[in-house]
């Protein structure tokens, strides 16, 4: 997806100098950048919902499984 973004001169001269020194294109060091500020974001949405049957002493598919053979 393409979005309009203004980026200060100065960082756009920085990001065509690694993107050189890397030979990539300035729209991959634009993308890694991004990935890379939104990494802790993702674990933590990650974390937040990893485990989250475990206060009720099974998984989540157990549980399903138990709560269904009542019907």
């Amino acid at each position: 997806m393409r979005i309009l973004v203004d980026i200060p001169k100065s960082e756009l001269e920085l990001i065509d100098e690694v993107a050189g020194e890397r030979a990539v294109s300035r729209a991959e060091i634009i993308r890694e950048a991004i990935a890379n500020s939104l990494t802790p974001y993702r674990r933590r949405m990650k974390h937040d919902a990893f485990g989250l049957w475990a206060r009720f002493g099974e998984d989540g598919l157990a549980h399903q499984r138990r709560m269904r053979a009542d019907w």
